[in-house]
C-alpha cells in the first residue's frame, strides 16, 4: 500500500500543564465509568476505540489501515462483492469504500470485474498479491486476537462472541 511513515528525528519532551485549582481528572480506561461501572454500549466503543488504535498500529509498516484489512477480509471471505456489499459489511460509507478499493485495485491487491448479468455492478476480488498482503495482516490481527482473549477459556471465549454477535443481530433492525 501506498502509506506514507513519518520519520522520527529523536525523543520529544511532553510537560503537563499544571492542572487547574479544582479540576476533575479525568480517569483512565477502566476506572470508574470508563470501568466495570460504565455504559455497555460506551464500554464497547472504548474498546473497539482500542482495538481499531492497536490494530493499525500494528498494521502500519504493511502499509495497510484498518478499514482496508476489513475490505481485504471480507473480499476474501466473500470473492466478488459488490462496493455497496463491501461498505454494508464493513461499517464503511460507500464513498469510503470506493477510495479503499481504488487504493488496493492501483496496488494490484484487488482486481474488479463486471457482473455477469447486471453489468453495472462492480465485483471486487483479491489478487495473489492481495492474498499474500492480507496474510501477513492477518499473522499479526491474530496475536492481537491471542491478546484479546488472554484471559478467556474457551468456554467465555464462545459466550463472549456469541453475545456480541447476538447484539449485532437483535439490534440490526432499529
Amino acid at each position: 500500500m501506498t502509506r506514507k511513515t513519518v520519520a522520527v528525528t529523536g525523543p520529544k519532551t511532553v510537560r503537563k500543564a499544571p492542572a487547574p485549582a479544582g479540576a476533575v481528572r479525568v480517569p483512565a480506561p477502566g476506572e470508574g465509568k470508563r470501568g466495570e461501572q460504565g455504559y455497555l454500549g460506551y464500554l464497547l466503543r472504548q474498546a473497539h476505540a482500542a482495538v481499531r488504535l492497536t490494530m493499525e498500529r500494528t498494521l502500519a509498516d504493511l502499509g495497510v489501515t484498518s478499514p482496508q484489512f476489513a475490505v481485504l477480509t471480507m473480499l476474501n471471505a466473500y470473492p466478488g462483492l459488490s462496493g455497496a456489499d463491501v461498505a454494508r459489511l464493513t461499517f464503511l460509507t460507500p464513498q469510503t469504500v470506493g477510495v479503499i478499493v481504488r487504493n488496493l485495485e492501483r496496488d494490484g491487491a484487488i482486481v474488479m470485474t463486471p457482473h455477469p448479468v447486471h453489468g453495472r455492478i462492480l465485483q471486487w476480488t483479491l489478487t495473489p498479491r492481495g492474498a499474500t498482503l492480507l496474510n501477513a495482516c492477518r499473522q499479526r490481527v491474530l496475536e492481537l486476537e491471542k491478546r484479546l482473549a488472554r484471559n478467556l477459556d474457551s468456554k467465555a471465549e464462545t459466550t463472549i462472541r456469541r453475545w456480541l454477535a447476538g447484539i449485532a443481530k437483535d439490534l440490526q433492525g432499529d
